[in-house]
């Protein structure tokens, strides 16, 4: 017993001094979150699909505006009055006809039922949903960055538990082994430790692999391996003071609420488009042309150039399409319908993630406290164990059922503290606060506002507003 605490104490002053070194160039839970925020692969995706939805605006613009084609042809012909001398293109029966053209043609929509104007509003209003999904994904980037880190944390702090639950164990293997020769003890109290030893490797292979996925996970995340990571603290005073303004916070704010309103109001804007579809359209069109006409062989005069031009407009009035535009109309109906559905089942869904994560967090934060006493507790009786077994009261078995317990609570409490940080980022993702303000998160914040201002308006241009 005594060489155990030698070597307890051995292995605290280590990791402390090793901890010490370490501590400058350790990693932060806010450290992890920014680099979540900058690098994470799955969120600047998100961001490309943003801008990509912007686009759509310009496009539905687009329809507001002219467009201007150039147009240019030449011709050539050959006329023989002998049809047997067809090789001889310098005969005096045949004639040699060149004609060409080029010309400028602008068509202008004058007016289309309104659909141009409508899906003008329903683009903003898709370009308001990707906003809103971005800062979603933002959420779900930073809780999952903050769950990552804890794993790590959690899993390295178990492996090194069972590491030491483990040389526990094979001291009271070598323990039973010394008291079967010297006649106080028996064969089973060395098989029985023998037993557990033997479980606690399996279990310390577990825990380790178990330290590793949670590494991979991790860099999955944030972007590079878990270095040092230091213990992080629950944002409680970042929480709702109740689980009622939790869900009132939730309704006003969170994105996907938000989301799936906006894209209520692009399926409404929809229907309008289709059903200017069933109205009169009006097109005004304009073009000059130039032309140039040559004979030869023949007199001068048959060279000529020429120039018209034209101005008009076209009036489209549709009579029947066969059932299709009605049969669009009904459809973008029914999609308004099941929009309008989906904000209620959007709330649905957020209430309960309010309540998951509000009572997760509200029964591991309780747990915690519990669970420190029982590790004292458990603690406390495995070295009265000890002591009863040294003194022929107790067994091998006792003792070794007494380090399970201790080892078992220590584990619990691990998974407790775990989560009540998971669970304080939890609330706030559930309530749509999670961000890099509320967090106050050292990082260039991204705005997609910027991106859809520099290209909603673009009449021309290939490239993107950050030069590709």
């Amino acid at each position: 017993m005594q060489f155990v605490r030698k070597s307890l104490f051995a292995a605290v002053l280590l990791s402390a001094t090793a901890l010490s070194t370490a501590m400058v160039s350790a990693e932060t839970i806010s450290g992890a979150l920014t680099k979540a925020y900058q690098f994470n692969s799955s969120f600047n995706s998100a961001r490309a699909g943003a801008r990509a939805t912007d686009e759509n605006v310009a496009i539905a613009k687009s329809g507001y505006r002219p467009t201007i084609t150039g147009t240019g042809q030449i011709g050539y012909s050959s006329n023989h009055n002998d049809p047997r001398i067809r090789s001889i293109l310098s005969s005096p029966d045949s004639t040699r006809l060149t004609a060409g053209s080029f010309g400028v043609e602008i068509q202008q929509t004058l007016f289309d039922g309104f659909q141009t104007r409508n899906n003008v509003l329903a683009a903003e209003a898709q370009v308001q949903a990707s906003f809103e999904n971005l800062r979603n994904t933002e959420m779900d980037t930073l809780f999952n960055a903050a769950a990552s880190y804890m794993d790590v944390i959690r899993d390295r702090r178990i492996a090194v538990l069972t590491e030491q639950n483990l040389e526990f164990l094979n001291e009271q293997a070598r323990a039973a082994r010394s008291r079967l020769e010297v006649g106080e003890g028996t064969r089973t109290d060395v098989a029985q430790a023998d037993a557990s030893r033997s479980a606690a490797v399996a279990q310390l292979a577990a825990a380790r692999a178990q330290a590793l996925n949670s590494a991979a996970s991790y860099r999955q995340v944030v972007g590079e391996d878990p270095g040092n990571l230091k213990p992080a603290s629950p944002l409680a005073k970042l929480l709702p003071k109740s689980a009622d303004a939790a869900y009132a916070l939730a309704e006003s704010q969170h994105p996907a609420i938000l989301s799936s309103q906006h894209l209520v109001d692009v399926a409404g804007f929809t229907v309008k488009s289709a059903e200017g579809t069933l109205l009169p359209s009006i097109v005004g069109s304009a073009s000059v042309d130039r032309s140039y006409t040559s004979t030869s062989p023949g007199p001068a005069s048959g060279d000529g150039y020429g120039t018209s031009a034209s101005i008009g407009a076209q009036i489209n009035i549709p009579i029947y399409q066969g059932g299709r535009a009605s049969a669009q109309v009904r459809q973008s109906k029914e999609q308004l319908g099941q929009a309008r559905i989906n904000v209620d089942v959007t709330r649905d869904q957020v209430r309960q993630a309010v309540t998951s994560a509000w009572t997760s967090y509200t029964a591991a934060r309780e747990n915690v406290t519990a669970i420190r006493e029982t590790v004292a507790a458990t603690q406390l009786a495995l070295n009265g164990v000890i002591e009863e077994r040294n003194v022929g009261q107790r067994t091998t078995l006792d003792v070794l059922n007494a380090q399970q317990d201790v080892i078992n609570a220590q584990i619990s409490l691990a998974n407790s503290e775990r989560d009540v940080v998971v669970g304080s980022y939890a609330i706030l993702s559930a309530i749509g606060a999670l961000g890099v303000k509320r967090l106050g998160l050292q990082v260039v914040e991204y705005r997609p506002q910027e991106h859809y201002n520099a290209v909603k308006d673009k009449w021309f241009g290939l490239r993107t507003p950050d030069g590709r």
